[in-house]
């Protein structure tokens, strides 16, 4: 049965078309992604089913009794909220409902033993225990630390966007709505957070409608998506890779069909141009056919999505070491954010920088800028290196410059050895001349990041460091800026929980974890997260070793060291071990197959030896990674 059925929605804002008729319906307990570039109308939908925005012309129609729970991109609260008292709105019946009753018993406790007071003690009893018990208070507390909220009696006022959007989820959450609407809810999460999420989604029993970027959390969360795209709505069931699949495959088909319509338009152009009697009479059907093509064509070129484009310029040369990080530490009063960092940043390198949130990311990063000092320990930068900074929060944007006094100074500009307007420069970052004279503060967040990537791209820089520059972006920037970044001749060090993201762009990470203790892992965070859960594996089913046992064993002067040739063999690891799975699990695919042994079931030892071996293979490729990263912490 639907939860939602929306029928012939029209929505207008002035001369612009947002939606044009469309049509779309939610299932009870259904998972629905949506997806479209920035400003395609994803948010403006889910306003309009939320109620906090009108619909236009058209139906909405929710389940008699459904609850509907929604967050913003941007969440507001009540003025005078601290941050438990905006997660407890979540449930406001029942927070209203256990005030009273602290009320009431303070009274009784007082000696004001009143039979209407007793009888209403009990009339709130029933209540709580219908709307949901009487731990509200640990699961308030509960969420808000499973979320990485503290300090819970800060006002909200004094948060930052990413703490305010945590404290928003968390109220939406306790609330369990029926049908949840969640708009970007990634954003400002870290890795941990986000596969908790995703878990927690999963199994949630009501419908789900969510707007992501993170496409590994689509892939895990989500039954349908739904592609927002010049005012229509067009629905493919499964996951991402699902989408993708059906996408290039829609895509195929019109290609083909274009190519039939271009040459019989280049076919009815060229008879027209044969004969001048083409103007009147019995071939004036013919020219109007050629007109229909024409149309046909341009309509097919206007549903076309919009790329971004990004190239840089030429950064200068980097020399052998761009970066060096020698026994960085850092700690705000008792707690230790970093504690004895060193590395060297090599050119080529592209860095993702992951951990929970108050880890020390940004802090590090600002150690490296100049912006913040270290407790001990120095960093180096190399002769060469020119930094360019992408600021998470966006502060130094002037929200009162138009998009076109905020990218550059001058109106012509370098791009890739080549002197381009600054106008044309901004249509390829899809802010058309029209709207380049608008103001920074009536922008999207995506737009903001677009803004600032411009003027990233600009700089004369071979070291980019960027904090969060994946929030809010669409898919399409996101896929640019991916591509971008890997054929960046410089190097990159990047903060993002997007691991997809990670997993196309990083050749390292930096992982932060507990105590200040910051790690370095080559390859991305798919292959960083299997080999980390097959070291704890590996602990657990490993025999102990004695202290006597340890200690006995000998000790290099200085500790190992990685020779050239471990440290190459450590940087390919990441796709040997992926090359080594994806041939185990083709062996196990065939093994699978039931109809193996009944059409060759003379092939059946032999793949099982190569399944054999494949696996023995993984498992070795694992063994020696582990090794490495030992030997390398180690020296």
């Amino acid at each position: 049965m639907n939860i939602l059925n929306v029928q012939n929605l029209h929505k207008t804002y002035g001369t612009r078309v947002v939606f044009d008729g469309v049509a779309f319906a939610v299932d009870e307990g259904e998972k629905v992604g949506f997806i479209g570039a920035n400003g395609a109308g994803k948010s403006t939908l889910f306003r309009i089913v939320a109620g906090v925005e009108g619909v236009g012309d058209g139906t909405l129609a929710i389940q008699r009794g459904a609850t509907v729970g929604y967050l913003a991109q941007e969440p507001t609260f009540a003025p005078g909220d601290t941050i438990h008292s905006a997660a407890a709105a979540g449930n406001p019946s029942l927070h209203q409902a256990l005030a009273e009753y602290q009320k009431v018993a303070a009274k009784l406790a007082a000696g004001s033993s009143t039979e209407s007071t007793l009888a209403r003690q009990g009339e709130l009893t029933a209540r709580i225990e219908a709307l949901g018990g009487w731990d509200w208070e640990h699961r308030v507390e509960a969420m808000l630390t499973r979320l990485g909220v503290g300090g819970w009696e800060r006002s909200v006022e004094g948060l930052s966007g990413g703490e305010r959007k945590r404290v928003a989820l968390a109220r939406v959450l306790l609330q369990r709505p029926d049908l949840l609407l969640l708009d970007e809810p990634t954003n400002h999460l870290d890795a941990d957070t986000t596969l908790w999420l995703e878990g927690h989604l999963a199994a949630y029993a009501g419908a789900v409608m969510l707007i992501t970027h993170d496409r590994y959390f689509l892939d895990r969360v989500v039954s349908r998506m739904i592609e927002v795209s010049r005012g229509e709505l067009t629905s493919y069931p499964g996951g991402y890779t699902e989408y993708l699949e059906a996408r290039a495959e829609h895509m195929d088909r019109l290609a083909v069909e274009e190519g039939k319509r271009a040459k019989l338009i280049d076919q009815e152009l060229a008879w027209v141009k044969r004969s001048p009697s083409a103007r009147t009479g019995k071939q004036k059907a013919r020219v109007n056919r050629l007109a229909d093509r024409q149309a046909q064509h341009a309509s097919a070129e206007s549903s076309r999505q919009a790329v971004a484009e990004m190239r840089f310029g030429d950064p200068p040369r980097l020399g052998r070491t761009v970066l060096d990080l020698e026994h960085i530490s850092k700690s705000f009063g008792e707690r230790n954010l970093i504690r004895d960092f060193s590395t060297i940043l090599r050119a080529g390198e592209r860095i993702g920088i992951i951990g929970p949130n108050g880890a020390g990311k940004t802090t590090l990063l600002r150690i490296i800028l100049g912006e913040e000092d270290a407790d001990e320990g120095r960093v180096v930068l190399g002769k060469n290196s020119r930094i360019a900074y992408f600021d998470q929060r966006r502060e130094d944007l002037d929200p009162d410059s138009s998009i076109y006094e905020a990218v550059a100074d001058e109106d012509w500009v370098m791009v890739a050895g080549n002197r381009v307007h600054l106008r044309s420069y901004l249509e390829g970052f899809l802010f058309p001349v029209p709207m380049q004279s608008q103001k920074v503060r009536s922008l999207s967040g995506g737009e903001r990041n677009r803004v600032l990537l411009a003027r990233l791209l600009l700089q004369d820089a071979n070291l980019l460091i960027l904090d969060e520059p994946t929030n809010d972006l669409d898919l399409v920037t996101l896929q640019v800026l991916e591509a971008t970044l890997a054929d960046f001749p410089g190097c990159v060090l990047v903060v993002t929980h997007d691991r997809f993201f990670l997993d196309k762009v990083a050749t390292g990470l930096f992982v932060f974890e507990e105590g200040g203790v910051v790690h370095r892992h080559e390859g991305g965070y798919e292959l960083y997260r299997r080999l980390t859960a097959q070291a704890a594996a590996d602990r657990q089913t490993a025999p102990s070793v004695t202290p006597k046992a340890a200690s006995a064993r000998p000790k290099k002067p200085g500790g190992p060291r990685l020779s050239y040739r471990e440290k190459k063999e450590l940087e390919a690891m990441e796709e040997a071990i992926l090359a080594a799975e994806d041939e185990r699990d083709r062996i196990g695919a065939l093994l699978a197959d039931p109809q193996l042994y009944t059409r060759n079931p003379e092939q059946v030892a032999e793949l099982t030896a190569a399944f054999r071996t494949a696996g023995d293979k993984v498992e070795h490729l694992y063994a020696r990674w582990a090794e490495l990263e030992e030997k390398r912490g180690e020296g």
